[in-house]
């Protein structure tokens, strides 16, 4: 199991144990794949997950504090996008993100397709993974908050995640995720903030 695998649903996460059934079952990469009725999964995630009558994203990339508010929610109403995308067979079995940037836009491409289908059902999705799928908020704190966040997970809990040596991937990461600003998207600070924002601004 990777890094990252362990850092969902690892032992210093036990609580998201129920999820190895789907961490343990994803595709290989090369395996083609084919549409069909997830109404089980999205059920068996409704067990876990509060959803809503409108459903929300928030978008933000690697080492900004996303799994920390997730896992440190007092009521579920958040769910992890890599949980979502790993239990609705988006994301493939392995280190996908280490491949070409073509490759990994297919497989977000697909994440795309379940974030939108999440959203009808009322799912509240926090996750790093989006091609063309707009969110309703982006997450991306001031250089040195997030170079420090990055430090620490690093040190703590690495999950595989970018690294604070590599300041000009961080850099370029910062601007890709900031791309949907020209669509009306509003940047927050903090993920504190963006779900302030969703919750008490835009879930009226």
């Amino acid at each position: 199991m990777n890094l990252w695998y362990n850092s969902i649903i690892g032992c210093e996460n036990m609580e998201n144990n129920k999820f190895i059934k789907y961490f343990d079952n994803l595709y290989n990469e090369s395996t083609p794949l084919v549409f069909a009725d997830g109404t089980a999964i999205y059920d068996d995630l409704k067990k876990e997950y509060i959803t809503h009558k409108n459903g929300y994203f928030i978008y933000g990339p690697s080492g900004v504090g996303k799994t920390y508010f997730i896992n440190n929610q007092k009521e579920k109403h958040w769910i992890d996008g890599d949980i979502l995308w790993s239990a609705t067979k988006a994301f493939p079995n392995g280190d996908w993100w280490n491949l070409s940037g073509d490759e990994i836009d297919v497989i977000e491409r697909r994440a795309d397709v379940i974030t939108e289908q999440a959203k009808k059902l009322g799912f509240w999705i926090i996750g790093a993974s989006s091609v063309n799928m707009i969110p309703d908020a982006i997450v991306i704190p001031d250089f040195e908050t997030h170079l420090k966040y990055i430090q620490h997970r690093e040190n703590n809990n690495y999950d595989g995640g970018i690294k604070s040596d590599d300041l000009e991937k961080i850099k370029r990461n910062r601007e890709y995720y900031s791309r949907f600003q020209k669509n009306g998207v509003p940047i927050f600070k903090s993920v504190d903030e963006a779900v302030y924002y969703i919750e008490n601004q835009m879930d009226k």
